[in-house]
C-alpha cells in the first residue's frame, strides 16, 4: 500500500469518525445527560450546608459544546488511529474485503479499547469516585485498555501460527480461549475499585453504564460501517459502464 494510499485512508477514517462521532454525540446527549443530571442532583443534595465552589463552566455548556468537542474530538482521533491500524491489518487477517476487515478492525477496537477495561472499571457518573484516588483509578483504566490492545494482537498472532496445524476453526477457537484466559488472570489480580456511595440509586447508576456502552457501540459500529464502505470504494473501484460506446463511471 503506498503512502498515497495510506493518506487517502486517513483522510477517510478521520472524516468516518466525524460521522460516527455525532451519531455517538446523539445518543450521549438523549440518554447520557439525563443520569448525568440526576447524578449531579444526589451529589449537591448531600453537599448541603458545604461551601460550594464557582462554576467555571456552567453545566448548560459542558451537556451541549462541551459534550460536542469531547466526542467529536475522540471520534476524529480514534477514527484516524484506526485508518492507521486498517492499512496495516488489509490482508493481514484473512482474506477479507475492505468493508469487512473494517467492521472485524471495529468491532475488535470496541472489545479491547471498551469492553475489556469496562468489565473490570465500569464508568461512574458524578458523585461517584473518592478525588483521592482519581490518578489511581486512571492509572488501573489505561493498564486494561493497553493489555487488551497487546492481547488482542497476541491472540491474532497466535491464531494465524496455529492455522496451519489446527485449521483456521480450531486456531481462532484457541486464540479467543488464551485472551479470554489471560484478561481473567488480570480481572483476578489487578485491585477492584467500588466507591459508589450505599445510597446512590442504582437506577441512575445502570442507566449511565448502560448509555455509556450504548454510546461507544454507536461510534464503533458507526465507525466501521462508514469507513468500511469509504475504503471499499477506494480500494476496488466499480468498474466504468459503457452508454454509447463512451466510458459512463457506474453510479455508486
Amino acid at each position: 500500500m503506498n503512502s498515497a494510499t495510506v493518506r487517502n485512508l486517513l483522510a477517510r477514517g478521520m472524516l468516518a469518525g466525524l460521522g460516527a462521532g455525532v451519531l455517538a454525540l446523539i445518543v450521549a446527549y438523549f440518554l447520557g445527560e439525563p443520569s448525568v443530571d440526576s447524578a449531579i442532583g444526589f451529589e449537591e443534595s448531600h453537599a448541603a450546608g458545604h461551601v460550594h465552589e464557582v462554576e467555571l463552566v456552567s453545566r448548560s455548556l459542558q451537556s451541549t459544546a462541551g459534550l460536542a468537542t469531547g466526542v467529536l474530538i475522540y471520534g476524529v482521533a480514534f477514527g484516524g488511529i484506526a485508518a492507521l491500524a486498517f492499512c496495516f491489518a488489509l490482508g493481514r487477517v484473512g482474506r477479507f474485503s475492505p468493508r469487512a476487515t473494517a467492521l472485524l478492525l471495529s468491532g475488535c477496537a470496541l472489545l479491547t479499547v471498551y469492553v475489556v477495561p469496562f468489565l473490570k472499571y465500569p464508568a461512574n457518573p458524578p458523585a461517584v469516585g473518592d478525588h483521592g484516588t482519581i490518578a489511581k483509578r486512571t492509572t488501573l483504566y489505561f493498564l486494561m485498555m493497553v493489555l487488551g490492545v497487546l492481547l488482542a494482537v497476541a491472540a491474532t498472532i497466535l491464531g494465524k501460527r496455529l492455522a496451519p496445524k489446527l485449521g483456521t476453526w480450531h486456531a481462532t477457537v484457541a486464540a479467543v480461549a488464551a485472551f479470554a484466559l489471560v484478561i481473567g488472570l488480570a480481572y483476578a489480580f489487578l485491585p477492584a475499585i467500588n466507591e459508589v456511595p450505599a445510597d446512590f440509586p442504582a437506577s441512575v447508576l445502570w442507566r449511565f453504564r448502560v448509555s455509556a456502552v450504548a454510546m461507544q457501540i454507536t461510534l464503533w459500529g458507526g465507525f466501521g460501517l462508514v469507513f468500511g464502505e469509504l475504503a471499499e470504494r477506494l480500494l476496488n473501484p466499480r468498474p466504468a459502464a459503457v452508454t454509447a460506446g463512451r466510458p459512463v463511471a457506474a453510479p455508486h
